[in-house]
């Protein structure tokens, strides 16, 4: 197929990108390459696919034209250009959110109508359950964001419903739970955890870390999507997770393990907009999809700390 992934030099999107030409299709990516976080970071997560031959990246934002008539015949879409982040989503930033992860949505959606692809895949993520009062979660479960990001990602399901319904687009949504693993995020608590322990300095823990999540190992993300473009019918939702349930002491503890660096934890108090507890029933797309994890958070935890160390400065 002739894939277009937006988001491209991102943590999902850069795994997905290999994942597709893997399988031997063909990607456009796109990618903004906006101030999240540091561009270099993102480019070198590319690195794997830069000189692939069925590999085109558009430096381009979604809120431009510019972008549309480069593109070429599409029949997968991914779209996981997203604004990420719950605690800066906050504030005065929350207008960046709007532009990347609303409005840039809607821009995404009207081209597809004009490039008429077969299925439009679109990333969204457990935060729009935000503090569910029933766990595990399903698809159906009461959708209450707390957080203006995830509020942001269920108004931008929202619009993928809707132009689902009155235009006949074929979308369907991922909510990810979660997902780590080798080039995530700097900003995220697997990423900076890591380079603490291995520089030697303190783990900062927002919270009593009894808090538990439903770890999403990436590549176990990334086939999810091919899944969902494959067998997914439009309209359909499907929860993504790696059923790896653990808390943020649990988490801790794996790390000194598999590290051997013993932490110094530095306890904040809980930040705004963080769900106490994250936790998926996935058993649509067990049937559906056929997706079932297939890397666990210790086999997954060693993978990231190997790639982190890389970058690290090891303490003597």
């Amino acid at each position: 197929m002739n894939c277009l992934v937006t988001g491209a030099a991102g943590f999902i999107g850069s795994h997905l990108c290999e994942a597709l030409l893997e399988e031997g299709h063909a990607v456009v990516g796109i990618d903004a390459f906006t101030d999240n976080y540091e561009a270099a970071i993102k480019r070198a997560n590319l690195a794997g696919v830069a000189n692939h031959l069925r590999f085109r990246l558009l430096e381009e934002n979604l809120l431009s034209s510019a972008w549309r008539g480069r593109v070429g015949k599409v029949e997968w879409v991914f779209h996981l250009a997203a604004r990420p982040g719950v605690r800066t989503s906050w504030g005065e930033d929350f207008s960046a959110y709007c532009d990347e992860n609303i409005l840039a949505t809607q821009r995404l959606l009207e081209a597809c109508l004009e490039v008429k692809p077969e299925k439009v895949i679109f990333a969204s993520s457990s935060s729009v359950y935000g503090n569910a009062r029933r766990l595990p979660v399903r698809e159906s479960s009461p959708l209450r964001p707390i957080s203006p990001y995830g509020a942001t990602k269920l108004a931008a399901e929202y619009l993928c419903q809707a132009y689902r319904a009155s235009q006949g687009l074929p979308v369907c949504i991922l909510r990810y739970f979660t997902v780590y693993g080798p080039r995530q995020r700097p900003d995220m608590a697997f990423s900076r955890w890591i380079k603490a322990l291995c520089e030697g300095k303190p783990v900062v823990v927002f919270g009593d870390g009894r808090q538990t999540r439903d770890f999403t190992f990436v590549s176990d993300a990334a086939r999810a999507a091919l899944l969902a473009a494959e067998h997914a019918s439009s309209g359909d939702i499907y929860n993504i997770a790696g059923g790896a349930r653990a808390s943020a002491r649990e988490v801790l503890e794996l790390l000194a393990e598999i590290s051997g660096y013993l932490p110094q934890v530095h306890w904040e108090r809980v930040q705004r907009g963080d769900a106490r507890h994250t936790w998926a029933d996935t058993t649509f797309a067990r049937q559906r999809l056929g997706f079932a994890p297939q890397v666990g958070l210790r086999e997954g935890l060693v993978a990231q700390v190997a790639a982190v160390k890389c970058h690290c400065s090891v303490p003597t």
